[in-house]
């Protein structure tokens, strides 16, 4: 089964019981029909041949070990866990700070309100995330699109409805829109199985930023006398209304502002090496290289969800100059070294790498030497 969840609280399973539920309703939609032997058969060797041009790309291999392509309620129910890691750690501390936050006197004098905040809470964010889950269902290509797998390691993915939606009027045949789409799957779960520690880099930072999350009491001390405990739609208008939306800290932005350089440096690392295997192969690529810079500088599903769940908004102007930084180290010092940024987290570009990326080895040195030292 690929239900298996990173935590076992209460909490934890209600945030669960809401992805299933979520998945139930992409299923009872309608609109999204299992996957044929064809498109599986379409996408297994998309990705093989996207492996093949890798090959000759990076030196990092190949790290598929399992191929399938997903219907959409497929996609929900197969990235709940990977979901769950991320959002979890905020809705936790979200939800503990309503109570937290309130003055001894304000909690007693809300009593048990307190512990229908808490429940009510977690369900209104399990409820959002579900949302969140199926409106991205609806767009997503593969299980990496938010930069990190969402799967476990080598379990590839892709869904062959959103491909055939992405690739509508652009006027390039499908097998090369999929195939090009193929090659940034594959080359994202390489470059995680190259660097294990990513992931957990990743989502340490959400849970730094988790930590440090609280709620201005002064906003909801006079509101809490008002609520009535017995009526929860009264408490749902609270959370809609933004009365209980957590505060913001220099040191909560410093953390998103890292957060974001790492998803932008893995997303440039990936547009470097794609357009690297496909420009002498692919006529189409620079072509739907510009598709999906546009479509993440319309704001794309992941960009919306990491906004909404997590308060990141990945600014694209990030993912290009990380892409110039790694098109410039692999120009000046070759693919190897460009790839060896990826051998210790103290080599990852910072923003101000990003900011000038033609200083970045005259900063860091070779990252190739580096990583040999």
């Amino acid at each position: 089964s690929r239900r298996r969840h990173t935590r076992s609280g209460p909490q934890s399973r209600g945030l669960g019981d809401v992805y299933k539920r979520q998945r139930q309703l992409v299923s009872a939609a309608g609109d999204d029909p299992s996957v044929g032997a064809s498109d599986q058969e379409a996408v297994r060797e998309a990705i093989r041949l996207a492996d093949l041009w890798l090959d000759e790309a990076t030196g990092f291999p190949a790290a598929a070990t399992s191929v399938q392509a997903w219907s959409r309620a497929e996609w929900v129910e197969g990235t709940i866990d990977g979901w769950t890691r991320l959002v979890e750690p905020v809705a936790e501390q979200v939800v503990a700070s309503m109570g937290n936050a309130l003055p001894a006197e304000a909690a007693a004098m809300a009593g048990p309100l307190v512990g229908v905040m808490r429940q009510l809470g977690m369900s209104l964010w399990g409820a959002q995330v579900g949302q969140g889950l199926g409106h991205l269902a609806t767009e997503v290509i593969g299980v990496t699109d938010i930069g990190i797998p969402l799967t476990e390691a080598g379990q590839v993915a892709m869904l062959p409805r959103n491909i055939a939606a992405f690739g509508e009027g652009l006027g390039v045949d499908e097998s090369d829109v999929r195939l090009y789409l193929a090659l940034r799957e594959a080359a994202r779960h390489r470059l995680h199985a190259h660097a294990p520690w990513l992931r957990g880099h990743v989502i340490n930072l959400v849970e730094g930023f988790a930590r440090g999350i609280t709620i201005d009491t002064s906003r909801i001390e006079s509101a809490v006398s008002d609520l009535d405990p017995t009526k929860p739609e009264a408490l749902q208008q609270a959370f809609e209304s933004g009365l209980f939306e957590p505060e913001r800290t220099p040191e909560q932005q410093a953390t998103l502002d890292r957060l974001e350089v790492a998803l932008a440096a893995i997303e440039g690392w990936t547009d470097d090496v794609v357009t690297q295997a496909a420009q002498e192969r692919l006529p189409s690529a620079e072509a739907l290289r510009e598709m999906v810079r546009r479509a993440r500088a319309a704001g794309g599903p992941a960009e919306d969800t990491f906004a909404t769940l997590v308060g990141l908004e990945m600014r694209p102007r990030r993912a290009r100059d990380a892409a110039n930084l790694f098109a410039i180290l692999r120009t000046q010092q070759g693919n190897d070294s460009r790839d060896a940024v990826w051998g210790h987290p103290d080599l990852m570009p910072d923003a101000t790498d990003l900011d000038d990326p033609l200083g970045y080895a005259e900063r860091r040195g070779n990252p190739l030497e580096i990583e040999d030292e």
